[in-house]
């Protein structure tokens, strides 16, 4: 499968690590353009190259979205369209600034990049999880009960079987967690 990721930052980095060694074909882009990531393509083995945001984009059947989220809102939602976007992203005012909207619980994160590129299926997952964990605690020789679980969240029962099966093609076990909707509880500082 080709797997397009937006952001190259730790959990970015991590999540073409672990696709690439499950056989996909990955592309890795950031807001600084290709040419940044030289080094950290270099580094990770299998089939991954560079390329623009909307590059990446329009290359991934899926596409993960690893980015500070008050940087969601520079998307361009055009190669976005009819694509699985992979939401990892949280809400840190103190990083992103301060969304009134998620800040009066009116709606998710996840269903404020999903407004934001209306043609795109989004599906929420990785946001739960510290990089190191997803990079040290692959595990697929063991079975589903016996390794990390990752909550998925999203409306379309498809596009998360998808990214289920995903997770569990990189050594995890997903679990269904809800709708977008529902992906509120999965947001930092939720029970």
């Amino acid at each position: 499968m080709r797997i397009g990721i937006i952001g190259a930052g730790k959990i970015g980095h991590v999540l073409a690590v672990r696709f690439a060694a499950a056989g996909h074909q990955v592309m890795l882009s950031n807001s600084r353009g290709p040419d940044t990531l030289t080094a950290i393509v270099a580094s990770i083995q299998g089939d991954v190259r560079a390329g623009t945001v909307a590059e990446a984009a329009r290359f991934g059947e899926v596409v993960a979205v690893a980015i500070p989220l008050r940087a969601i809102r520079d998307l361009p939602p055009e190669p976005f369209a009819g694509k699985l976007v992979v939401d990892a992203n949280n809400y840190w005012p103190q990083r992103d600034g301060r969304f009134p909207e998620l800040d009066a619980d009116q709606t998710t994160s996840s269903e404020l990049l999903a407004s934001l590129l209306p043609g795109a299926t989004v599906v929420k997952a990785f946001n739960t999880v510290f990089f190191q964990r997803l990079l040290d605690d692959s595990h697929p020789e063991l079975p589903a009960g016996d390794r990390l679980a990752i909550p998925v969240a999203g409306d379309d029962a498809k596009a998360k079987r998808t990214v289920i099966d995903l997770i569990d093609q990189i050594g995890f076990t997903g679990v269904d967690a809800g709708t977008l909707a529902e992906s509120r509880r999965l947001q930092p500082g939720r029970r």
